[in-house]
């Protein structure tokens, strides 16, 4: 038992690292879009152990003993062909960011549909070997996909660029103003050297714990941590994604309590993986949509989607024929979709400067919130109505009552920081009208100073005897 607690310490703990590195990563590359990448992320995410099951069939079979063996150097051979393309990089904006993210996600639904077919199919026809490399193969392709996109982007932009160079064979000027001009020392200020600046002590970490800075700005770790606007993504984070968890942990028992056969067990255990998918890239995309279009608050959007997912819950306590269809979709699609919008919410309150440290922090909140509902509330109730029925000892129970009690209160938690949610809406309600990603555009616009990125039909101003570009002069106060 040792040994298997220690493997499961260091499998789980090594997850976290390529998800942290590559997630943050590209936030930090993308932060105008990082709800988008934030959706497709987690969304492949969701899908990985479709894939890496696929993998498993088409190379070992059915050999279960192998399972751990290819979980063990595949997802390293991965992470070591990629691991220098996962950087953080300084660059101008694309032109055409969003429509690029759309070819992304089109492919990432194109995967999904040929795996929920091919799931389907594979449970009515058995497959010999050539087939499932055949599937492999044609899985490769779609995940190769997204690279071919972004390596055509990269050709048509140096492309551009080449163009642009020899056919704007004009002088550059680029225009510098100082800030404050120093006034010239006098004879008997130059005869005595200025005294040396007096040095600043250093001041502690917690110095700054209750000195906050705006939303938005840079937050340290300590002043994250102990923010009022953290406490309650954190517990929101804790409380509606646990529930869920715990839904999703005991759905199969859930299945047999309610007289469902396994097979339509295994159909619902499917469903709500597809709609956690389909719930990540709906609040990825849908609540940086909206957020764009008419400042529509993320902290908002939660709440909604706990609202519904309150809804889920209810269906599982109080049951009618076939409504576990129904909460299977939901709770999956909620679950899926609370995810991107709590980092989102994270990256965009807090700044992305410690943002690796606070998605880890937040991400805690899963795990302890799961372990409460789970083991302490649900499992509890559970064990107590099974004493109650004609076999105390089995702790078995059949019938609708076996989690009515503790999914009713699964629901009545949920709604409660639904409720909860709201005061971080009212919190970030004037940040979020405003321009929240005003200064990494500002940031952009600095570089597109060092980065020689012009485009074909610009016109050309002339300045006595030289024609010059309109932005190749630049102004710096």
């Amino acid at each position: 038992m040792a040994e298997l607690g220690a493997e499961n310490c260091a499998i789980l703990s090594g997850k976290w690292w390529p998800d942290g590195g590559v997630l943050v990563t590209c936030v930090k590359n993308f932060p105008e879009r990082r709800g988008v990448m934030l959706g497709l992320l987690k969304g492949f995410v969701g899908l990985s152990g479709a894939i890496m099951t696929q993998f498993y069939i088409a190379i070992y079979g059915h050999d279960t003993k192998s399972l751990v063996l290819l979980l063990a150097w595949f997802p390293s051979l991965i992470s070591l062909l990629f691991v220098y393309t996962i950087r953080e990089i300084k660059s101008v904006k694309h032109p055409n960011e969003f429509r690029v993210f759309i070819q992304f996600l089109c492919v990432t639904v194109l995967l999904t549909i040929l795996l929920t077919v091919i799931i389907f199919i594979q449970k009515r026809i058995h497959f010999d070997q050539s087939a499932h490399i055949a599937i492999v193969a044609a899985i490769l392709a779609l995940l190769f996909v997204p690279l071919l996109i972004a390596i055509r982007e990269e050709v048509v932009l140096w492309n551009l660029n080449k163009r642009t160079r020899i056919s704007n064979p004009f002088t550059r000027i680029k225009i510098e103003t100082s800030q404050t001009n120093s006034p010239v020392d006098s004879p008997s200020t130059s005869q005595h050297p200025h005294p040396h600046p007096p040095q600043t002590q250093p001041t502690s970490c917690f110095s700054k714990i209750f000195n906050k800075p705006e939303r938005g700005e840079d937050y340290t770790v300590l002043q994250a941590i102990f923010s009022i606007d953290m406490l309650i993504i954190c517990f929101t984070m804790m409380i509606g994604v646990g529930a869920s968890l715990t839904a999703i942990d005991n759905l199969g028992q859930i299945g047999e309590a309610q007289a469902y056969s396994s097979e339509t067990i295994n159909l619902l255990v499917s469903l709500m993986s597809i709609f956690n998918f389909a719930g990540r890239i709906f609040s990825g995309f849908v609540s940086e949509i909206l957020l764009e279009k008419f400042q529509f608050p993320r902290p908002l959007m939660l709440t909604l989607i706990l609202l519904i997912s309150c809804l889920g819950h209810l269906l599982v306590a109080f049951p009618f024929d076939d409504s576990l269809y129904v909460a299977s979709i939901i709770i999956g699609f909620s679950m899926g979709s609370q995810v991107p919008l709590h980092f989102a919410m994270i990256s965009e309150i807090f700044g992305l400067k410690h943002y690796s440290t606070l998605f880890n922090f937040g991400q805690l909140s899963c795990p302890i919130g799961s372990y409460i509902l789970n083991v302490l509330v649900t499992g509890k109730l559970y064990d107590e109505v099974a004493r109650i029925g004609s076999n105390p000892n089995m702790l078995h129970c059949v019938g609708t009552h076996c989690y009515e009690r503790s999914f009713l209160i699964l629901a009545g938690l949920t709604f409660m920081v639904a409720m909860v949610s709201l005061i971080l809406v009212k919190r970030t309600r004037e940040f979020y009208r405003g321009d929240i990603y005003k200064k990494f555009r500002e940031d952009m616009e600095t570089l597109k100073t060092e980065v020689e990125f012009y485009r074909v039909d610009e016109k050309k101003t002339r300045i006595g005897n030289l024609l010059v570009d309109k932005h190749s002069i630049h102004f710096k106060k």
